[in-house]
């Protein structure tokens, strides 16, 4: 098996999944019924500030937290809802949402371009 880089894995993975723009992620939040999750690390909402309403949880964790076998499974991630995670730029994203496909979620999609392409639409993030 040939071995893939990170970006020919990311450009595999947005091919098989839902990409939105910053536009369609505001107006998904504007319909309701939807969970935002940000996967970036900690220190990352700290210096770059959060889509409001955004749940944390780090792509380290992700599985976990969408498993509602397990105790750390995280409420946001309800299969009744759409669920559309972001990263910094789109990345880690769409490598998770493959992931949380092959979990069984269905009605899931990522932030193209992740906060970065939701900053430079002008929408505003939160710094709490």
């Amino acid at each position: 098996m040939a071995h893939q880089s990170a970006t020919e894995m990311v450009k595999e993975a947005k091919q098989g999944i839902v990409n939105l723009t910053a536009q369609e992620v505001k107006q998904e939040m504007e319909n309701g019924n939807v969970s935002i999750i940000d996967i970036r690390e900690a220190d990352e909402l700290l210096q770059s500030g959060k889509i409001e309403g955004a749940v944390h949880a780090p792509r380290g964790m992700i599985e976990f937290y969408a498993d509602e076998t397990l105790p750390y499974h995280k409420p946001e991630f309800d299969k009744s809802k759409k669920i559309i995670l972001h990263c910094a730029s789109g990345g880690r994203s769409a490598l998770a949402v493959q992931t949380l496909k092959q979990m069984g979620f269905t009605n899931i999609a990522h932030l193209d371009g992740g906060i970065k392409a939701w900053k430079e639409a002008g929408f505003p993030v939160s710094h709490k």
